[in-house]
């Protein structure tokens, strides 16, 4: 996971035309698959009129790709973003949401689309992102070989603490919010839970005291294992 530095150094994006026409568009085909496949679903009358439909989309589209400008780390993709967006965004709309409730779609929505994208998201606090990172502990003679900074959360019923992943529906009632574990990870390969804190922030400042020297990204880019690096 790299670090990608402090916000200020961080390049800024504006929304791009293209990408908002490719979501749009890929929205629209996707929409209309479902169509073919259910005579049931009407998109008129879902949405009052065909007029009234291709304005979520465009809505739709253009929020997400304001969401995208201001959350993605676009220097590590490795497709084209107006053509990923094409070929992929609408089946992740519609893995979200079905056809006839898209005027339901908000920020929550984008970073589930995220997820399905698999596209690698700058980390923010804001953000409920299964972060998950380690650093070599600089140590000598100490029983942990790494510290290990990990989400986690607790269900609502049993009040169990349990890892927050990528395969993890991020706003799951059955679920509260997550906050981040800080483990000791010895020559076993073995976590030891040493404590809990509410930011990323606050877990990487109990590691620099517990193991001086010690180097956590400042603003870890989640990004998922199975993509790859490449440029916007």
């Amino acid at each position: 996971m790299p670090n990608m530095g402090n916000e200020s150094e961080r390049q800024s994006y504006l929304p791009d035309p293209a990408a908002i026409f490719a979501s749009a568009l890929s929205l629209w085909h996707a929409c209309h698959r479902c169509v073919a496949a259910d005579c049931r679903l009407n998109l008129s009358e879902s949405y009052n009129g065909i007029d009234q439909f291709m304005r979520e989309l465009m809505r739709i589209a253009t929020q997400f790709e304001e969401w995208a400008c201001a959350h993605i780390a676009f220097d590590e993709l490795c497709d084209t973003w107006p053509y990923l967006l094409e070929d992929k965004f609408g089946d992740a709309c519609l893995a979200t949401l079905f056809p006839s409730a898209l005027a339901e779609f908000n920020a929550m929505d984008c970073l589930r689309v995220a997820f399905y994208l698999q596209l690698p998201v700058r980390f923010n606090e804001n953000l409920r992102l299964p972060i998950d990172v380690t650093a070599c502990n600089p140590v000598t003679n100490s029983a942990f070989r790494e510290f290990r900074i990990q989400t986690v959360r607790n269900s609502m019923e049993g009040g169990e603490s349990v890892p927050f992943t990528l395969a993890d529906e991020p706003f799951d009632d059955e679920f509260g919010a997550p906050y981040f574990g800080l483990y000791g990870v010895g020559s076993d390969d073995l976590g030891e839970h040493i404590a809990d804190r509410k930011t990323y922030a606050e877990a990487v400042t109990l590691a620099q005291k517990l193991a001086p020297g010690i180097q956590f990204p400042l603003a870890p880019a989640f990004v998922d294992a199975r993509s790859s690096r490449g440029r916007r």
